[in-house]
This record gives structure tokens, sequence and C-alpha cells, in this order.
């Protein structure tokens, strides 16, 4: 169990700001704040029943500088009850109204015209009414009777179920979030879960019930609905409280590990913020004063989502009869007696000023997680990084941001992120407890838990560049410089510099707050003593006692003062300067005598000291801003904004409550800058009595800023003795250099030209240099300020010359690039005929069109050419890109891109064309023999053809598939191996020819025969090369046999298998006559059978297989004479001479008969065939007809009629 007093309070402030008194005192009894349009209704007795509105905008607010509006824009008392009206409930999105009173009377009102009606009226008149809740949409309604009787209503009226729970007298009702569930709790301390339609689930057990002495009732129940966000994903949203202060705070209805929080005071309501980031618990606690007399005081306590205690809030009256959150989570309104008591909250927001950026971090309910904004206040730029894990805090300091979340590779580590303006991360440190305190110094991070504090002397660019050498004898801040130890240890130069504090025992006197700075360290214990560290170099210089409990500190420029917010809102100011005077005590004002106590103020909750003056400071009382100068206070200004920064004698403040509204659309008018009395007077003097009365009163109240104004106003009436006085005070060397040049020139209008462009005013002084006929300033003072289209218009009407010209164009086109606008950069790059950028811009903007382009108007040999072709070359574009490198002199390379980006053939080309066919040959070949020794020979055949090395394809293609084809597993896989080889060696003869051929003519007797000697040296010494065709007609017709045999087609198959007779060398022969055999067999042409076994026995190596093949004729032969059936007889169509359908060839001329492809049958009539034009292989048209493609090399054939 929490216990809310041992908890620290966290930086959240809450006061009371407005009252308003019901007429005629009448008590309240019950109220509810409509979060979207701000109406306030509060019901009381006699039937008392009010609807109120706030003037809350927001525009006007700022614009009276005040932090709590307090007019009335509506007051409009409602009748119809009689009985004192107990549940007052607002449907927000349906606009309505719903309030019950003790008698059962239940009466809905809506709005018209601006005014309150009713709408529905019930009356049930059994029960009273306990409890009264909408669903988070608005659609239904559950009404709760003490009697245990529950209606649910929909949003017009219509009563959609009831039912009687048995379970004791109802007191509260709840929904959950998404509507499915409700919550019935009982006086005597139930909580049963029943869905949308009445059916019960489950009971929701109270662990805070547990080791409870004596009797208790439920007080409150709420459930966040997570409409605006969660701080993280497993934040708690379910909360019950018990009336003896016990608090459970769960994540879901089933959770077994609940928060509980003891508050320590007797509870009456509860109600979670509508952002979810607090939970507010009304009641009261019962004090004895000193002469024994009890009075109980009503408070209102906040709690974090965790249970953590964030702030009491103590309420005049005799007790909080009900109370209610305004939208935002910045008020609540509380019913006290007859009165309404409003209270102004003002938020710990995770936020942080560096510069002139605003770091804000933010959760929505459209996202998980945290959102970090880095918002540019002065250029309106922004940022938005999304975290991956829950942010625990962060800080500023300087140009640098560092914020703390858990470490996404271990559960028990949290990471340190430095970051710089725009969010890019620096560098990052892991450590082993989690930062709940975290401060920031232009040098260091000090983060701390209760227990454990760690330093980290980080660096940035910046101080990298500025660090002391080593060999001048000043001491060097060390790279990554860090020291951890547990605050109960004593730091000295023996300690471990990063002492293991994970797993140690719980300081009993834990750490409370820190304050840094660039030379020392204040660490706050919750005892009352203040440890103050040396820094960079980690030592305890001294340690004071206090009389307060800080909640944060703050050191000012010069380390020699202490700024302390304690948890009461009391700022204390204390002299801390170890240089001298006591170290032992620092109290806070008692007497006389405690002099380091400087000053004390009430209900702050923010502050900043001035970055540029030591005794100088800001503060927020409530909502009132006042700036000191030492002690002295100035007059309050009216504000709720946050303190940002202090310098320059300026307070720059941002409205971050207007910011949570709309973080992802930050405004310029949040951020608000308020001067100081000096700087204010001093503006007045010099608007009207110049700078001279101004001069004597800034020697009054010297400061640089005034100094400075001093110096513009100087300037502005060109009184030079004043203006060098006043850059000497405020020390501006540049200033001083400034009024020495002013004093050289001899014209008053020269003077006053400069003057302007110091003060930015440059279109003044361009005026001024035109009317004095002098464009050569005004182009010179447009080219000094970088404004190079005024310094083309000038150079245009005669300013300049050409040069200037082309360098403005130049330096347009580098602002282009450099905004990432490169189509216009590239439009400025021409005109100023900056080839060389006008690449780069191109080929940043993807216009390759224009590198082209250019590429064709550039002179050969001009090196921008090979930038150009590297740059094609680099996106795919390989053919400009090869044109580009071959103009530009570097053939080369473009031989190698073409080879790198495998455009094999268009290197060939250009390598035949250059010249280097032979370097590109033994490139070719290594490149093929690495594919070939790693299996991937097929990737060595694509290498070959697409570098139209068709021989080489052809070769590699014929002995794969004479592979293929000893394996004897795959012969379709060694046909189309085989017909790629061809195909490889008809492509080889077809470029041999074509290459011979003259253009546009025919080619001579001579070049033919050149051409057959090439193609002959070319395949000859390779049997497969000379052959292609053969192996795939061998295979082609092994398929054919086969796929014949099965299909019963036995005649057929032993012509076909006939025809592998001519392919011994390519086919075993023992399959070839096998398969010629057994085709004969079912054929029944015993004779061809007969022949088949004769040869079968001759091939028979070894005595068994001749006696197997011998046995086998015997049992065939035995039975049927080795004779063939008896045929039509058939003529040689070249001799007549007579002739077997399944010869292939005549006896006595010699005439062979081609196979037919598609049937295997000897085509002895070339009149009824037709040739492939592809391979070239003949097939009867009658055997082709309803083919698409050839059966041999699978080309398309032309379409034959049937």
């Amino acid at each position: 169990i929490i216990h809310a007093a041992l908890h620290l309070a966290l930086r959240m402030y809450v006061y009371l700001s407005k009252k308003i008194a019901i007429p005629n005192g009448t008590r309240l009894a019950s109220l509810d704040w409509n979060g979207l349009s701000g109406w306030i209704c509060c019901g009381g007795e006699e039937g008392l029943l009010k609807v109120l509105k706030l003037d809350s905008s927001r525009a006007a607010e700022r614009a009276k500088a005040s932090g709590a509006p307090s007019n009335l824009s509506m007051n409009q008392t409602l009748e119809g009850h009689e009985g004192m009206v107990r549940c007052v409930c607002w449907n927000e999105n349906h606009r309505k109204l719903t309030t019950a009173d003790q008698n059962g009377l239940i009466i809905v009102w809506m709005l018209h015209k601006g005014q309150w009606y009713e709408e529905m009226i019930n009356n049930r008149n059994q029960s009273t009414v306990r409890g009264m809740k909408w669903t988070p949409d608005g659609s239904r309604i559950c009404i709760v009777y003490e009697d245990g009787m529950v209606i649910v209503g929909s949003n017009d009226g219509n009563r959609l179920w009831g039912k009687e729970i048995k379970s004791g007298d109802l007191a509260h009702v709840e929904w959950s979030p998404d509507g499915r569930n409700l919550l019935f709790c009982t006086a005597a301390c139930e909580v049963h879960v029943y869905d949308a339609h009445g059916n019960f689930v489950s009971n929701l057990p109270l662990y805070c019930l547990e080791s409870v002495a004596g009797p208790t009732a439920l007080a409150g129940v709420h459930w966040y609905d997570g409409a605006e966000g969660l701080l993280a994903i497993d934040q708690p949203v379910l909360a019950i409280g018990l009336q003896n202060g016990r608090l459970q705070l769960m994540r879901h209805e089933v959770d077994e590990e609940p928060v509980l929080v003891d508050s320590g005071m007797t509870v009456a309501e509860l109600h979670w913020s509508t952002n979810g980031s607090m939970l507010a618990v009304s009641g009261h606690r019962s004090t004895s004063s000193s002469a024994g007399e009890k009075r109980a005081i009503s408070m209102v306590q906040f709690y974090s989502p965790t249970g953590q205690h964030l702030r009491t809030l103590k309420v005049p009256g005799a007790g909080i009869s009900a109370f209610s959150w305004e939208g935002g989570s910045l008020r609540i309104a509380l019913a006290v007696d007859s009165f309404i008591y409003f209270a102004n909250l003002r938020p710990d927001y995770r936020w942080g000023f560096l510069g002139e950026t605003l770091v804000f971090a933010y959760t929505t309910a459209e996202r998980q997680g945290t959102s970090l904004l880095f918002w540019d206040t002065q250029s309106g730029e922004r940022l938005t990084k999304l975290l991956a894990k829950p942010l625990v805090t962060l800080c500023t300091a300087s140009d640098c941001c560092v914020y703390a979340t858990q470490a996404e590779d271990a559960q028990h580590q949290h990471v340190l992120r430095l970051c710089n303006a725009i969010g890019s991360p620096l560098d990052q440190k892991y450590i082993d407890f989690e930062p709940v305190f975290l401060a920031m110094s232009a040098f260091h991070v000090v983060a701390a838990s209760a227990d454990a504090v760690y330093v980290w002397q980080y660096r940035t660019l910046l101080s990298k560049l500025t660090s002391v050498d080593a060999g001048t004898g000043l001491t060097r801040r060390k790279e990554g410089r860090e020291r951890c130890w547990h605050i109960d240890d004593s730091l000295n130069a023996s300690s471990e510099p990063l002492a293991m504090v994970a797993g140690r025992e719980a300081s009993d006197d834990p750490i409370i707050a820190l304050a840094a700075s660039a030379t020392c360290l204040l660490v706050a214990r919750e005892s009352g003593a203040l440890l103050r560290y040396s820094l960079p170099h980690v030592a305890l210089e001294c340690s004071y006692k206090i009389r307060t409990k800080p909640q944060s500190m703050a050191l000012n420029c010069s380390s020699n003062r202490l700024s302390i917010i304690d948890v009461q809102g009391v700022l204390t100011l204390l002299d801390i300067d170890a240089s001298g005077g006591t170290r032992d005590v620092l109290a806070t004002p008692a007497s006389a005598e405690d002099a380091p106590v400087r000053l004390e103020r009430k209900d702050v909750w923010d502050f900043r000291w001035a970055e540029d003056d030591p005794s100088m400071f800001v503060a927020m009382e409530k909502t009132r801003l006042a700036i000191f100068n030492d002690t002295t206070p100035e007059e309050p200004v009216l504000s709720s904004a946050y303190l940002c920064s202090f310098r320059g004698l300026e307070v720059r403040a941002v409205h971050l409550d207007d910011l949570t509204t709309d973080p992802e659309t930050p405004r310029s008018d949040l951020v608000q800058t308020f001067e100081t009395q000096a700087l204010r007077e001093t503006r007045e003097r010099l608007a009207s009595s110049g700078a001279a009365e101004a001069s004597a009163y800034v020697e009054q109240h010297p400061h640089p800023r005034l100094w400075r104004s001093v110096a513009d106003a100087a300037l502005q009436k060109l009184d030079f003795p004043l203006a060098d006085k006043a850059f000497v005070h405020c020390q501006d060397y540049m200033g001083v250099q400034l009024v020495k040049r002013l004093k050289l020139l001899d014209d008053a209008k020269k003077q006053a030209a400069e003057v302007a462009a110091y003060f930015n005013r440059f279109d003044e002084a361009e005026r001024i240099y035109c009317d004095l006929d002098r464009r050569d300033l005004a182009l010179q003072l447009r080219s000094n300020i970088g404004d190079w289209a005024k310094v083309v218009k000038l150079a245009q009407q005669g300013g300049g010359d050409d040069a200037t010209l082309m360098q403005a164009w130049r330096r347009m086109g580098d602002e282009h690039a450099e905004a990432g606008r490169m189509d216009k950069a590239a439009q400025f790059y021409a005109q100023a005929q900056d080839n060389e950028a006008l690449v780069d811009a191109c080929y940043r903007n993807g216009d390759y069109e224009g590198l082209t382009k250019l590429c064709s108007d550039l002179p050969g040999g001009t090196p921008l050419l090979v930038d150009i072709g590297r740059k094609l070359g680099s996106v795919g574009m390989v053919g400009e890109a090869a044109d580009a490198l071959v103009k530009g002199g570097e053939v080369s390379e473009a031989i190698e891109l073409c080879f790198a980006q495998h455009q094999y053939q268009s290197a060939t080309a250009l390598a035949h064309k250059q010249n280097c066919y032979p370097a590109l040959q033994t490139a070719l070949k290594q490149y093929a023999t690495q594919l070939i020794e790693s299996g991937q020979t097929l990737c060595a055949v694509e290498l070959y053809r697409k570098a139209s090395q068709h021989t080489e394809a052809a070769r590699l293609l014929s002995r794969l598939a004479a592979d293929v084809g000893a394996a004897r597993n795959n012969p379709l896989r060694a046909k189309k191996l085989f017909v790629a080889a061809a195909l490889e060696v008809e492509r080889m003869r077809q470029s041999m020819l074509s290459g011979q051929a003259p253009q546009g003519g025919t080619q001579a007797a001579a070049q033919t025969l050149q051409s057959l000697v090439s193609q002959d040296n070319a395949t000859g010494g390779d049997k497969w090369l000379e052959s292609s065709w053969r192996g795939a007609e061998a295979y082609h017709f092994l398929l054919l046999a086969q796929r014949q045999l099965h299909s019963g087609r036995m005649v057929d198959a032993m012509r076909t298998a006939l025809r592998l007779r001519e392919y011994e060398s390519i086919l075993p022969a023992e399959e070839v006559y096998s398969l010629i055999a057994l085709a004969a067999f079912h054929a029944k042409h015993y004779g061809q059978c007969s022949r088949a076994f004769m040869r079968l026995q001759q091939l028979a190596a070894t005595p068994a297989q001749i006696a197997e093949t011998a046995k086998l004729a015997l049992s065939i032969f035995t039975r049927n004479p080795p004779d063939d059936p008896a045929s039509p007889p058939l003529e040689c169509p070249n001799c007549d001479a007579a002739i077997t359908d399944c010869d292939s060839s005549c006896s006595d001329c010699g005439a062979f008969f081609a196979a037919c492809v598609v049937s295997g049958k000897p085509v002895r009539e070339p009149h009824l065939a037709a040739k492939c034009r592809s391979c070239k292989h003949s097939f009867l048209e009658e055997e082709a007809r309803g083919k698409r493609h050839c059966a041999l090399c699978h080309a398309q054939l032309p379409v034959f009629a049937s």
C-alpha cells in the first residue's frame, strides 16, 4: 500500500481562484462540469438546480493576461424538482442534462435557443436514485436505485432493459470505456461486473479491503475512457475509493496487481481528470487543536495514475459535497456548503526551452506512446519525434536537450538521450536506476533517484572545438567523463567512478531535489541536508541545513544564490557562496541572525533566474508574473504562462495550457515577451526626451541591454559620440568599429544608408544609394547580405557586369539546392552556365533526360562527361552512361559499366567498335569459369548469350546436354538442352553471314566462302557443335517412340525406334535395339524383332548377358516365326525400286528419306511435307494439322487447314 505521506510532491501547483455564492444560502449536494461546452450544473436542497457558464475564452484571457476568467455568461435556474437534487449528469455528445432528486424524480433537459427546457420526466416513486452514468459516446444511460433496481435506456428516451440486482443497496454505477460492461457498486463494498445487456460476468475483487479494521463503505468509482490518450500503455484507468481512505487503481477490471493507496483521510468522492493524467480525491481529515478541540479540514488530494501523491488543496467550509473537472483538466469546481469554489491547476508539463526552440512532450489518443515536439518559436519550423518507450522526464540547457526513457533492451535500465534543437541525437548513456530528478547545465547532465546520483560530463561538437588542449598546462575535460555514487556513500579520490547502485537498500534520507550549474551541484535530502558538490571534478565541498522541503531548486548564473520552491509553493532565496561565510546552516528566516535568507514569497509555481544578471529573477505567483531586481519587486503583470527564459531584461513565456489542446499545430501567439520596468522606462525616455536624457537614466541604472537601446537610438540620430560611448558600455567591439567606419564617410546620406543597413532596413539603404546614383554600393550591400535576387535586378539595371550576374545566379541556385528545390536550382545553374553544379542538381532532382541532353551539348573529351556517365550508370541508364563515358574518353570504364550491369551484348559491341575485344573476351571467360566452378553453368550460358558469344554458349549447352543424357534419368531435359545449343549455333551462323554482307547489298561468293570458313573454324574440333541438331533429334525420337509405345501405336513406335539406329553415337546401342525389339514384338514384326535380338547378342559384353538374350529370343521365336507381316508394296520416288514402310533410305539409289518430327514416318514425297523455319526439319502436313508448334524445337508453325 502506498501511503501518501511517504511520497514526494511533484512540480504541480493548485490554488483557489474564485468563489460563487448560491442565493438564499441553499446548500449544494451535486455538481457536474460539461467538458465540451463548459456548462456547470449544480443541484441542492429544496429542488435547487442551476446551470452556469464561465466566460472561458482563451483569446480574451490572454488579452487580459488573466489566469482565471470570472464573468458568468449563463446563469439559469431550472424548475421541476422539489426534493434535494442528488444526481446531475451531462450527456456531452448530445447536449443533454439528466438530473434526479431524493424522491426518485428524473428529468432530462435539452438546450433550445440558448436555454434549457424539460424534454422527458420519469418518476418511479419507489426508491432513491443513487447513481446515473452515460456511456462515453452518450448513446445509453444507466440509472441505479437504492433498492437494487437498474434501468438502461437510450438517449432518445427508450427503455432498453431493466432488472433488479439482489446484492444489497446499490451506491454507484460506472460504464467501461468501450460501453460493453457495467460496474455496480453496493454500500457493502461489493463490485459486480455485468455486460451491457444485464448479464452477470464476475465479481471485482477489492484488494484495498485487506487488513482493514472496522466497517467502511464504498465512496466512489470512476473509469477513465482514454479519449485524450494515455501517459503510458499500462496506465491505471479504473479508480475505486473507500471511505476509510483506501484507493485501488486498476488497469482493467481483471487486474490482479492494482496500485493500492492510503490517502490518510475520509474519502467522499473521486474523479479522473479529463485527460487521465491525475486523480482527484475529495474528503476531510480530522485534527485536534492545542486546546483539544477536534475539527475536520476539507481537502482535495491529487494523485498521479501510478498512485504518487502530487498535491493537497485545503478548502474552507464544512465539507465538499461534490466536485468536477473542467474540460482540459486545468480547473476543478467544488461544491462546498452554499458556494462553488474554483481551483486553478498548474500541471507539471514535461517541457523545456533551449535557444529559441521549445521542446514539449504530449500524448494523443490517435497513437500510443509519447511524442516530443521541437518547435522553433522564431521560424515556426517544427519536428515531432515519437518515442518507443515511455518518457520519464526531460531537461534543457544551453543548446541541448536531454530526456530519459526506459531502455529498449533491458527491463531495469534507463537511457539518457542527448539531442540538439532539431531533435537530432548527439549521445546517450545507460543508467541502472530510474531518473526521478534531472538537472542540466551547459556541460553536465545530472540524474538522480531517491538514493543514487549520476553525473555525465557530456560533449557536443562546440565543446570539442573549444576544449583546452592538455599541452597548455590547463585542465582538459575528459571525453565522456561519468560519475555515479550512492547518496549515503562519501566521495573521495579513491572512490570508484561508477559505483554499483542497483540493488542497494533504499536510503533513510532520500533525495528530494536537484540543482546544477557550470561549477557546482546541489542535492537536497528529506532531512533538510543540502549537499554542495564541485564540478567538473565531483567532490563534496560543504553541506548546509535548511528548514524547508524543496520541491524544485535553481542556481543563478554566478552560482552564489539558490532559489527553493517548497511543497507549499513558498519561494525562498538563499546565499550559498562557498568562498566565505558560514557553511554549516542555512535556515528559513526566524530571526535577524539568519542572514543567508534573502527573500520569501508565497504561492509561487514557476521561477527563472536571469541568464545575464545574478541578482534578477522572475517568478509566477498564482496568475501574476513578478520581476525582481535583487529583492525589489516590480509591478506584477497578470499572466498564466510558463516561463521560458529571462535575458536581456526580457522575459519570454509560453501558454502551455493552450498548446496542449493542439500540439500538432503550435501558434506564434502562444509565446509572449515581457519587458522589465527599466527597459520600458528607457524606451519611453528615448521616444519622448531623446537619447541624451535616456543615457543619463541608463547611467543610473546600468545594464548592457539598456546601453544597447541607447546605442541604437544614437545611431538613428547619427549621434556618433553617444553611440560610441554606449557601445563601449555594453562591450560591443563590432559596434565601436561601426562607429569608426561611419565617421570616415564624408556624406551624411551614406552614413544614413549604412545605419539603415545595420538595422536590417535594407530597402531603405538601397533607396538611399540609388538616390545618390551609387548602384554599385547598393549591389555590394545586397551581395553582402546574400539577397541575390536583388543583385540580379540591380545588375540587369546596369549596376554590375556579366560576372556579377553569373555569380548571383549561381548563388541563387545554391540557395534553392540547400532548400531541396532542385528544379529551381537547375534553372539558375543553367543561366549561370555552371555545368558542374547543373549536373549535380539534375541528378539529385531525378532529371536524367536533362543529363542526357547536357551530355550531347558538351564537347568531346570534357571531364564532366565522365561524371555524367557515372551518375547515369548509377541509376541503370547503361546505354546513355556508356555513350557519355566514351565521349569523355573513358572507353574501358564504359565497357566495365556494361559488363557490371550485365549488358554483355552492349559491352561486346562497344569492345568491337573500340578494338578492346580481347580484354573483354578474357573478362568474360574468367567470369564464366567462376560460374561453372560454382555449379552455375546455365548462368554462364546466359552470360555468353548476352555477350553474343553464341559459340561458347552452344558449347556449354551441348556438354551439359551430353552429361544429362549420360545420366539416363531425364531425356526430356537433355533434348531441350540440345535444342538450345543448336539454336545458339544457328544464331552464330546468322550473325556471321549478316556481318559479312554489305549494307544495302547482297553477299558476294568470296564473302560467302569466308563466312563458311569462319563457321567451320568456330565449330570445328567440337563434335557437339558439329552435330547439335543430331543430339536433339536422337532424344526427340527416343521420347517419341516411348510415347507411341505407351499409347498403343506399336507400328509407329517400331518405325520411330528404327530411326534411332542412326544415332548410335549419341544413344547407347543396347537401349536402341532393346526398344526396337520391344516395339517390333508388340507390333508382331518378328523379323525386325529377330534382327534386333541378333544385334543385342553382338553387343552383349558378358557370357551371362549372351545367355539371357538367347533364352529370351528362344522363348519368343519358338512360338512365332521370325517373319514380318505382309505390307503394301512401295516404290522409291527416285528409282522406282521396291522399298518398305520402315526404310529410311533406298538400297538401290541411296536416296535418304527424312523422318517426320511429328510422327516419325519417312517423308518420301516432299510435296506433302513442310519444314520448320527455325530448326529446318521436315514434317508431314497431314500429321501437323491442329498443332501450333514444332515438335522438335517448339517454334511456332503455320496453320494448316484440317
